[in-house]
Formats: C-alpha cells, structure tokens, sequence
C-alpha cells in the first residue's frame, strides 16, 4: 500500500515517467501561486484595491446626484419661463409707478392705473424672471408658486385688499399720493 497512484500507473505502463514528472511540476507551481497569493502583502493590496473601487464609486454616485438635481432645476427654470411668457400680462405704457420689494430692495414698476389697480387687488403677481420683472395673473402664480415660491414678489389678497379700503374710507387720501 506504500505505493502511490502514480507509481502503479507507471508499473502498468499506462504513463511515463515524463509525463509524471510534468505533473508534478505543474502540482508544485499551483502550489507556489497559491501560497504566494495569500501573503499579507498581496491581502493588503486588495484591500486597498477594494477601499479604492468603493470611494470612486461613491463619487460617482454622488456626481450623478448632483447632475440629476442640476438638469431638475434647469427643468423647473424651463417651465416657470414658459408659464411666465404664455401668460404675461403687458404692463402698459403708463405713468403710474407702483412700487415693490425685492431682495430688501425696493423696486418700482411704471404700469397704467388699472393694471396697478389688478396688482392691489391680487388679480395680477409681479413675477422675477431672471433680470426682469412680469406681470401674470394669479391662476399663473399658483402654478410658478408650485415650482419655485422665490420667483413670486408680490402676491396680494383681494379680501385684506377690500378690508383696507373699508377701513380707511372715512380717511381722506390726498390725490397726489400713491404708492
């Protein structure tokens, strides 16, 4: 029984002895690579391999965040100054300035008088786009409202519009003041 598979293949004369010497050899190198692939060094470069292939992947989720949120504003920019030049409302060649706040400064738009009348009373919202100002009406706002509140400067209330009217009725307003 001291004998083994190779040497009673060898006395059957089914193999040579070459032929067991090249198996060996082979038997001996996969034995070597093996070794030689689980040394510390090697673990240790494929664990930097692996941290590295992580961290490139997290950056490259984080980059297709960021495009994704930045063709989603690019988008809502789109509709708002779509909604905005479907609907604007033109302001007339008028003298009457009114007069309103954006980014803590105060702003004035020269309209005719029944177009800051429909201002007063919330049926028109001066809208910012971009640089400029428009005037939309307020089913209009309510949609750019929903997009992006910021673009909205002025939106006012038709019943606290008529509530100060009534309350200041019995005051007499000078007819050069406006505002």
């Amino acid at each position: 029984m001291a004998n083994s598979f190779q040497d009673q293949l060898l006395k059957a004369g089914l193999v040579n002895r070459n032929k067991v010497n090249n198996a060996n050899r082979e038997k001996h190198k996969q034995i070597k690579q093996q070794q030689h692939t689980n040394t510390p060094a090697t673990n240790a470069a494929k664990l930097q391999a692996q941290h590295t292939s992580a961290e490139k992947a997290q950056r490259d989720r984080e980059l297709n965040r960021q495009k994704v949120e930045l063709e989603n504003k690019k988008a809502t920019a789109a509709q708002i100054k779509q909604l905005v030049e479907t609907n604007r409302v033109a302001k007339g060649d008028g003298d009457c300035a009114y007069h309103f706040q954006d980014a803590n400064k105060i702003q004035q738009l020269y309209v005719t008088e029944a177009t800051r009348k429909q201002i007063v009373q919330g049926a028109l919202v001066i809208v910012r786009l971009g640089n400029e100002y428009a005037l939309v009406p307020k089913q209009a706002a309510e949609k750019i409202a929903q997009r992006d509140p910021g673009c909205l400067l002025t939106i006012n209330d038709s019943a606290q519009a008529a509530a100060d009217e009534d309350e200041y009725a019995k005051y007499k307003i000078p007819d050069d003041l406006t505002w």
